[in-house]
């Protein structure tokens, strides 16, 4: 496991040089993730495994979209239309992640290979890992923060995320 994190943390330290036209990761300035201090190992049960539970604390599409709309030009997206982006929770709510903090929202991009569709299985994945008893809440968290593809490809399948 010590060489996954290793060869993870060098993947993700090169792939942050490139992340400016990438988009495959969000800014780790900008946007390095927070969690929901509601959430903790403890009471997992009654937050992130219980079904339906993100939709008690699903921020309003009003709120998602005027952040969504700021982040884009923050980002300098090109393409301005909101509907090319997810509003996406870097430390999604399923793990844990805060609903609201701008600091754990960004707009991911839908197209390309690993957009945000593709982040979604891995979020679920670790979901059902922590749920499961299998990982625990924070290593979940870190490895969505620090490089999801990395958890993608350790615990779903091989996948090449182009770099520009």
């Amino acid at each position: 496991m010590k060489a996954f994190i290793f060869v993870c943390s060098l993947l993700s330290a090169a792939l942050f040089t490139q992340q400016a036209s990438s988009r495959t990761w969000p800014d780790q300035f900008k946007t390095p993730g927070a969690t929901n201090p509601k959430v903790t190992q403890a009471n997992i049960k009654r937050t992130i495994c219980k079904s339906g539970w993100t939709s008690t604390i699903r921020p309003k599409t009003s709120y998602t979209n005027a952040l969504k709309k700021q982040q884009i030009a923050e980002y300098g997206y090109r393409n301005k239309k909101l509907g090319g982006y997810e509003e996406d929770h870097l430390i999604s709510l399923q793990l844990g992640g805060d609903p609201r903090d701008p600091s754990n929202l960004w707009p991911q991009p839908y197209a390309g290979k690993c957009g945000a569709r593709l982040k979604d299985v891995v979020e679920t994945k670790l979901k059902r890992m922590v749920c499961a008893g299998q990982i625990t809440l924070d290593k979940a968290q870190d490895m969505i923060a620090s490089n999801w593809v990395g958890a993608y490809i350790a615990y779903v399948r091989e996948i090449e995320c182009p770099l520009p």
